[in-house]
């Protein structure tokens, strides 16, 4: 049988609340997705969670799911060289704001994984709720933990067709040993992130 998560269906009954996550914060290379949901307020699945939590298979089953269910959904990349611009932080929300901004209908409220935040256009401190380990807390947030993860790594199976030699299908853009011995081997790719100085890698090659 499947485990059961408490997660909780929103803050505040009867607004409409997306929740907003990313993936791909840690990569040597590749985009960090970002991405935003607002499910109706009685969705329920029991395979739901921090999506890290979940196998590979589950998520792949739940992301359909998400995608035909929810009121609102939308996914949006930032690029390696947007992350080396901005840095990975604000990358990332930089990310979760324009997948909030593409939702119809607009969120009245956000429930925004992690403890940095800012506001923007249509949303101010009052507008948004930054939870710690929102991922395991409420569902919205663990959906769109779900998308931001399945859509990356659909992403970088796209790119390791490209450059087969990082192992990006495997790994994901994540430095493990298989990465950082083919980085010092063939040097960074155009979708490394030339910010990131991992420290087996110095004197950096980037």
């Amino acid at each position: 049988m499947p485990r059961e998560h408490n997660l909780l269906p929103f803050l505040e009954a009867g607004r409409l609340e997306a929740g907003c996550d990313e993936a791909g914060r840690g990569p040597l290379a590749g985009p960090v997705y970002a991405a935003a949901v607002i499910l109706p307020p009685d969705f329920h699945h029991p395979l739901l969670n921090d999506s890290k939590q979940m196998s590979e298979k589950e998520r792949d089953i739940l992301r359909p799911v998400i995608e035909s269910e929810a009121v609102a959904w939308a996914v949006e990349a930032v690029s390696p060289e947007e992350i080396d611009l901005l840095n990975i932080l604000w990358a990332s929300v930089t990310g979760m704001q324009r997948a909030v901004l593409k939702l119809v209908p607009k969120p009245d409220f956000l429930l925004v994984d992690g403890n940095k935040f800012r506001p923007f256009e249509g949303f101010g401190f009052n507008s948004y709720k930054t939870v710690i380990h929102g991922d395991a807390t409420f569902a919205s947030i663990a959906a769109a933990s779900v998308l931001a993860k399945t859509w990356r790594d659909e992403r970088m199976r796209e790119l390791a067709k490209e450059y087969p030699m990082y192992g990006w299908d495997r790994n994901f853009g994540y430095p493990t040993r298989e990465h950082i011995e083919a980085l010092k081997k063939y040097g960074p790719s155009p979708y490394h992130r030339r910010s990131f100085h991992p420290k087996e890698l110095e004197p950096s090659l980037f």
